[in-house]
């Protein structure tokens, strides 16, 4: 295609007549997103997956649910993580569904009273709206309880439950996981323990989420994906001066 097929012509044109706060510019970013990862050679003997209109419209939709949403201890818009999530399943072999599903991951605990009921299966599928479902650790209301037995519960049902989750969700999860990791280290870095309290559980609870989600997923997908997240949380658990179990 050429970047110059991505920056001009048709791509344009359409995101002209998008509406909306901030419609035009999620709409161009969408297309622009879709098409370089599209056009990316996949390599000898690599199948790279392709994405479309239907990714490029989740990632529209995406950025508009969570528009008003930042990434917890900053200023961060939220959307950058649930692009960044995309990016890390594309990048394992995940296919559209379950990259228009990273997209979405967080929607149902965040942002369910901006959408209609089934309004995820009615625009994108039963198989995007099983993996989101799959990926979603309680409602609002539970993510904003900051009582930390409660969330140990709530974490404790999502790790038992991996046994069974469908298998194109584990990479989502997986991805998530890793993403949200190499944030916590990234900080870490920068700011020490001071990290901790924007956590409900703090460091403690924090350490032992991430390693017990570790073992969880090594029954199920000992890939490369699993080691570089067991490398991420290995370097935090040294940072952090924790002997790990």
């Amino acid at each position: 295609h050429g970047l110059g097929g991505i920056l001009g012509g048709s791509g344009v044109a359409e995101c002209g007549k998008r509406k909306g706060r901030h419609g035009e510019i999620f709409h161009f970013y969408g297309l622009l997103f879709a098409q370089i990862i599209s056009c990316l050679p996949g390599g000898e003997g690599i199948s790279m997956p392709v994405v479309g209109k239907r990714f490029r419209d989740a990632l529209v939709w995406a950025a508009e649910l969570h528009e008003e949403q930042k990434r917890k201890g900053g200023n961060v818009p939220y959307v950058a993580h649930l692009i960044g999530v995309a990016s890390i399943v594309l990048e394992h072999g995940g296919d559209e569904d379950q990259a228009i599903a990273a997209l979405l991951h967080d929607a149902l605990e965040d942002q369910a009273h901006r959408m209609a009921p089934g309004e995820i299966c009615a625009r994108f599928g039963q198989k995007v709206e099983a993996i989101v479902e799959a990926c979603t650790d309680g409602d609002a209301e539970e993510q904003r309880d900051r009582d930390p037995a409660r969330w140990r519960v709530r974490k404790q049902k999502y790790i038992d439950e991996i046994a069974s989750k469908p298998a194109e969700a584990l990479l989502v999860s997986m991805a998530d996981k890793l993403y949200n990791a190499r944030a916590i280290l990234e900080d870490f870095r920068e700011i020490g323990d001071k990290l901790w309290p924007r956590f409900t559980a703090g460091k403690e609870g924090n350490l032992w989420y991430y390693r017990a989600l570790l073992t969880a997923f090594r029954a199920r997908a000992d890939n490369r994906l699993w080691h570089e997240l067991d490398r991420t949380v290995s370097d935090i658990e040294r940072m952090a001066n924790t002997t790990t179990s």
